[in-house]
């Protein structure tokens, strides 16, 4: 079963992938356009320069979940909608007929929302995600205890060295920048894309000081914790730490590929 976005790109992507299944053997697909897949709307940026440089500062600097673009949408928008989408997942998927496979084709931003919403992810976590490359698979595969788990690895920024910090950021959201201002301004050009970068690049590096110091204080509060019940001899704490509860609801493996 492929679900795609209604944006071009996204049906394109899911063209080209059903070309190549649609003559192999005892393969059945259907596939459905679905409006709540398509890419948080980034407004239409019919404005100066300097006003398009100051939006995409105040983005990172208010946070790519929260900050809501003038005439478009912000991340949590996009999350209300997946809500919505997922639930009618769950309804379809209490079918026995519902097939075994889904595929979703769909955008960067809508992907990480939606693993967001599915796993329960934090908005912490939701920010410490890098964007997804074109045409990527994300693979959820169902295991026992009828839970999903992401097979496939995300970029995080807390993954890079610090010395590779600004190098990456200039790639990643240059690229970023100018494809979502490229078709709407008359001179991209004229962006201070250094202005942009640096705004991005100082709050990178703010949210990775923030994550290695909550993961300094839970590894110390852990340490004590365990102290403390390796003097009471209590050994439940080392088998609750295996335990790592995932959210789903039915036998089948899932994909979504960014357009």
């Amino acid at each position: 079963m492929f679900y795609t976005s209604p944006y071009l790109r996204a049906r394109q992507t899911c063209e080209d992938i059903i070309k190549g299944i649609k003559d192999v053997p005892g393969v059945d697909y259907r596939v459905r356009e679905e409006t709540r897949m398509r890419e948080q709307d980034f407004g239409n940026f019919q404005s100066t320069p300097e006003e398009t440089e100051q939006i995409w500062e105040q983005r990172a600097h208010y946070g790519h979940f929260f900050f809501r673009i003038p005439h478009g949408e912000s991340a949590a928008d996009v999350y209300d909608r997946i809500a919505s989408f997922n639930e009618s997942l769950y309804r379809k998927f209490e079918n026995d007929s519902f097939p075994n496979v889904l595929v979703l084709v769909t955008h960067g931003i809508w992907a990480r929302v939606f693993l967001m919403k599915w796993f329960r992810w934090s908005y912490e976590e939701f920010e410490s995600l890098r964007n997804i490359p074109h045409c990527q698979f994300l693979v959820m595969k169902q295991v026992a205890n009828k839970a999903y788990q992401l097979k496939t690895p995300l970029r995080k920024w807390d993954d890079l060295p610090d010395s590779d910090v600004d190098e990456e950021v200039a790639k990643e959201f240059t690229q970023e920048v100018t494809f979502n201002t490229k078709s709407n301004m008359s001179n991209p050009e004229d962006l201070d894309i250094c202005s942009i970068l640096r705004a991005q690049r100082d709050a990178i590096k703010e949210n990775r000081k923030k994550d290695q110091e909550i993961k300094q204080l839970y590894q110390q509060s852990m340490g004590k914790y365990l102290d403390c019940h390796r003097i009471l001899g209590d050994n439940s704490v080392f088998n609750s730490r295996e335990n790592v509860p995932l959210y789903v609801e039915r036998n089948s493996d899932h994909s979504l590929i960014q357009s």
